[in-house]
């Protein structure tokens, strides 16, 4: 079988050809998939992505997708996970009813919630709200967040907080900021004449511009009807709403992408759903 996994981020596999706008392992190759998908038609036997379809606009989606039936052979699969807007958006309502009748621990979930549905639509900085949110200890509704989140939810406290906390090694901060410095020494001198030409007011705006470009950010938002609209303007058929672990791929199980080895969802917020090529 050969299998693509799109914008994997830290869950690649070495079975398959594994594709990253940042790369954080070695069988992992950079690329930018706003530029399409860098292989021939027909390639593949399964295309896979997971919560990156939502980083693109509602306006660029569809020509990613037929990307992807493009290099599908037919009777291949793509296997889709994106944030499920349905479910975040009956969670929320049920957060106001609760906290509204002020029930215990619930005007938190109603934070975070509203965080959910929106931070990462309008922020401006990276990590935007939620970032600030994780970094009160105790988080007041931590297990309700790990419901939400998963694994995921331990890995982004540790490294928000750690921003926040001394190095052991008084030395190793200043010397990581100084390699910074010299690998990105060309985009740093090029916001010194930005910002010595432009407004204080323009050039904010050309931060704020560059950095929901960048990727970090939500796009769109999907619920299983939405996406299953997708995919078949896309020309796939036979859309199906999947769990983490339930697949038509062979041995998706073992390859751990969607869930841990236990079955525990990595991303429990996740709507999966696939469909096939004709």
């Amino acid at each position: 079988m050969k299998a693509l996994n799109l914008g994997c981020g830290s869950r690649s596999h070495p079975d398959w050809e594994n594709l990253d706008l940042f790369p954080v392992a070695p069988t992992v190759r950079a690329h930018d998939l706003r530029k399409g998908i860098p292989f021939s038609d027909g390639t593949f036997d399964v295309v896979y992505h997971s919560h990156v379809l939502e980083h693109f606009s509602k306006q660029a989606a569809p020509g990613f997708l037929r990307e992807c039936h493009r290099v599908l052979k037919s009777g291949g699969i793509i296997r889709v996970a994106v944030p499920d807007l349905e479910r975040i958006a009956r969670l929320y309502l049920e957060a106001l009813e609760r906290a509204s009748h002020g029930m215990p621990g619930w005007r938190e979930n109603y934070e975070w919630m509203v965080l959910e549905m929106f931070d990462q639509t309008v922020r401006e900085t990276s990590g935007g709200s939620c970032r600030e949110y994780l970094r009160q200890d105790p988080i007041p509704n931590w297990s309700f967040i790990c419901e939400r989140w998963g694994t995921e939810a331990k890995a982004v406290v540790e490294a928000v907080r750690a921003e926040t906390l001394p190095h052991p090694n008084g030395h190793s901060r200043s010397r990581a900021k100084g390699g910074a410095y010299l690998r990105h020494f060309g985009r740093i001198a090029l916001n010194k004449i930005a910002k010595t030409l432009l407004s204080e007011q323009n050039y904010e705006a050309l931060r704020v511009g560059r950095f929901r470009r960048q990727g970090e950010i939500h796009q769109w938002m999907y619920d299983t009807y939405s996406l299953a609209q997708l995919l078949q303007r896309a020309g796939f058929c036979n859309c199906r709403r999947c769990t983490a672990t339930e697949s038509q791929i062979s041995n998706w199980a073992g390859y751990q992408l969607d869930a841990q080895p236990a079955g525990t969802p990595h991303k429990p917020d996740s709507l999966f759903m696939e469909a096939a090529k004709p």
